[in-house]
């Protein structure tokens, strides 16, 4: 009698057991199946279709006829090419992360436009890029502090984009030794150089200190004693005195908005409202660009209020409503007039980017190319400044303004950063397109001045 129950229980439990088990399989089957439908949605993939417009080495943007589409390009494996162009037709197979887009195959369908087709001067820009070695396209994309010493001799050994001048290349010298340096240089390089200075007038003058009897007045100086008709005759004069000396940039005019005198950036501003400034950045552009001298708007996003970034990091909180209804303003004027080029502050601006300055930002850079829609050649502020030399060390510094999608790399330091940027390069951290990409936007550059041609 006591076997049989025991039996009984044991049966029991058994049967128990086995209903429990049951249970819990049931219980997790539907889980399983969420996972299951959440991998297929991660995992869905997408295909754009258009003509590559612009590519950084994490990124690409493609447009078609109906909209643009910026692509994460870190797991991109590329069909039928080892080298993206701009203005290829391609078709990118990619999946959505969140708010990214992550390319995961690109596909060239045809090819930028055929040797026959192209103009004079993007054939004699191609012809210039295939005969250039890695170490040739990295140098160009400096533009850099002309040194006290080894000027002419570093000219070919690093392959420089260009030399800004200073007060010191000027103090103490005569107008013919510095047109005969200037000229040396040229000499020297296979590519010609851009020479650049700061000539803005007023507080920011650094030929016409020396070389003319009265330096050139301020923006707002200008304007007060004779309008817009005597800010375009000091625009050709300035053109006219640095062409002279064989300076064929000027890094002007400032499109910074300020009415507020106790602005940092007040005095070499145009001292007006978003519309008044705009309509003197719109005429300088257009005289500038008359009379054949390069120009650069500066400082994007724009400076606001904020403090000087020579001495330290400025960190911008305005709203992004009040960089459109304002700061942006002037740029998109200059931008539309036909500027050369755009020269990036080093503000953090936190309505952009909270994390880094604005040189080092792929997001400012993003907006001034898909917003603003600027095509032209993107400079980064001196890396020399303590705002950037505060945050990073030299070498790195540089390779992160390359990466943020500068063109041109403004700095002092170039024997260090212009190394780590190449090394970057060949090790693939920085990818040979995009220098190819702002070698291109360097080179129309150079021959719209005359310098190629």
């Amino acid at each position: 009698m006591q076997k049989r129950i025991l039996c009984g229980l044991f049966a029991c439990v058994l049967l128990l057991g086995g209903c429990s088990s049951n249970t819990n399989v049931h219980k997790k089957e539907p889980e399983k199946q969420k996972d299951t439908e959440n991998n297929s949605e991660v995992n869905k993939t997408y295909e754009f279709t258009g003509v590559i417009k612009d590519l950084t080495s994490n990124s690409i943007m493609v447009k078609n006829q109906d909209e643009e589409k910026r692509f994460d390009r870190e797991q991109m494996k590329m069909e039928g090419t080892d080298t993206l162009l701009l203005d290829e037709e391609v078709s990118i197979t990619y999946r959505k992360e969140k708010e990214h887009l992550i390319a995961l195959q690109c596909v060239v369908k045809k090819v930028a436009k055929q040797q026959e087709e192209k103009t004079e001067k993007e054939v004699a820009i191609d012809k210039i890029i295939a005969s250039m070695s890695i170490e040739e396209k990295v140098g160009q994309i400096f533009f850099v502090r002309c040194p006290d010493m080894y000027s002419i001799e570093d000219v070919n050994t690093y392959h420089l984009g260009g030399y800004i001048l200073f007060d010191r290349d000027f103090k103490d010298q005569n107008y013919q030794d510095v047109v005969a340096k200037l000229t040396a240089y040229q000499k020297e390089a296979k590519v010609p150089l851009l020479i650049g200075v700061d000539e803005e007038g007023g507080t920011v003058n650094r030929v016409s200190t020396y070389f003319r009897e009265v330096p050139f007045w301020s923006p707002q100086d200008l304007y007060q004693e004779g309008g817009m008709p005597l800010i375009i005759s000091d625009t050709k004069e300035k053109a006219e005195l640095l062409k002279g000396m064989g300076i064929n940039v000027n890094l002007a005019p400032v499109a910074d908005v300020s009415t507020h005198t106790e602005d940092f950036i007040y005095a070499r501003s145009f001292g007006k409202n978003a519309q008044e400034t705009a309509n003197y950045v719109k005429t300088v552009v257009h005289t500038m660009k008359k009379n054949h001298i390069g120009s650069c708007l500066k400082h994007f996003p724009g400076y606001g209020n904020n403090v000087d970034t020579h001495t330290g990091i400025a960190i911008d909180k305005r709203s992004m409503e009040t960089f459109e209804n304002s700061d942006f303003i002037p740029f998109s004027a200059g931008i539309q007039a036909g500027a050369d080029s755009v020269l990036v502050s080093h503000n953090i601006v936190k309505c952009m980017d909270a994390k880094h300055p604005a040189s080092l930002s792929a997001k400012v850079h993003r907006i001034l190319r898909e917003q603003l829609k600027f095509q032209g050649v993107i400079m980064s502020d001196d890396l020399a400044m303590d705002a950037i030399t505060q945050y990073s060390d030299d070498a790195s510094v540089a390779v992160s303004a390359v990466k943020a999608g500068n063109d041109l790399l403004i700095c002092s330091n170039y024997r260090v950063q212009l190394p780590a940027v190449l090394e970057a390069v060949k090790k693939k951290e920085i990818q040979e397109e995009q220098i190819d990409a702002s070698l291109r936007r360097i080179l129309k550059w150079k021959y719209d001045l005359g310098l190629l041609s």
